[in-house]
């Protein structure tokens, strides 16, 4: 049975490339199950988009394929990569979307070499990246070369990012800081304001700006019952700060 193959992609849920991108995934393996991790990773922000996947992939299946594309730079000669890290594949541009697996000491990085008939100077995701993913999860060959992995971008980023990552549809305020990393007795801050930690959502009144672990073992920044974005009128990229 051919492995899964999970898409983590900055396309947006109504776009047709969601469909595209599935339909070549299964058009080369039939009988493997396409599941869509995220359509919303941060537009054109591989940098953001690392930590918000890395932080996903723990709940994945062992023997998973990941297919992630978020690509400003589809179409220029930067190279398609492929990620193995213990029993999963991880298949992408090399612009720093894959930089947290590529850190991790047992993986091994390779270049595609491997290149189909047809090649959209502007869907790589399709035509390139779905295709040998899915000949990845089917066990089918595919042409690659190994590549060191101080050549790749993001190879010396920080494990952790001290700043807003994400936004989810409630206005809570994802971040790249690992959670276990910082004591609940310290205060975070985001812009001018600065909040204290609460378990969850039901420990503080309505209105009330809190920081918390989210479900993925990231620190986030949350309001009860109302948005943290619009409430504190931050963004992706906004800085946050930990303090004593």
């Amino acid at each position: 049975m051919p492995a899964p193959v999970f898409t983590f992609t900055d396309f947006g849920f109504t776009s047709s490339y969601l469909g595209q991108l599935e339909a070549a995934v299964i058009k080369e393996a039939p009988l493997s199950r396409v599941v869509l991790l995220q359509a919303d990773a941060p537009v054109f922000n591989p940098r953001a988009s690392a930590y918000l996947l890395s932080s996903l992939t723990d709940y994945l299946p062992s023997d998973s394929v990941v297919l992630a594309v978020v690509d400003p730079g589809v179409g220029s000669d930067r190279r398609a990569i492929a990620v193995k890290l213990k029993e999963r594949w991880f298949v992408g541009p090399d612009n720093g979307l894959l930089a947290m697996m590529i850190m991790d000491e047992v993986s091994e990085v390779y270049e595609i070499v491997w290149q189909p008939a047809h090649l959209s100077s502007s869907f790589h995701g399709r035509d390139l990246f779905a295709v040998t993913g899915a000949r990845l999860a089917a066990g089918k060959h595919v042409a690659m070369l190994p590549l060191e992995k101080s050549d790749l971008i993001g190879h010396s980023w920080p494990h952790s990012l001290s700043e807003v990552i994400y936004i989810d549809t409630y206005g809570n305020l994802v971040t790249g800081i690992p959670a276990h990393e910082v004591s609940t007795d310290m205060t975070v801050s985001c812009g001018i304001e600065l909040f204290g930690h609460a378990r969850t959502f039901a420990e503080v009144p309505p209105g009330h700006l809190f920081w918390y672990e989210n479900a993925n073992g990231l620190l986030e920044i949350a309001q009860n019952q109302g948005s943290a974005a619009a409430t504190l009128g931050v963004d992706i990229g906004t800085e946050v700060h930990v303090q004593n």
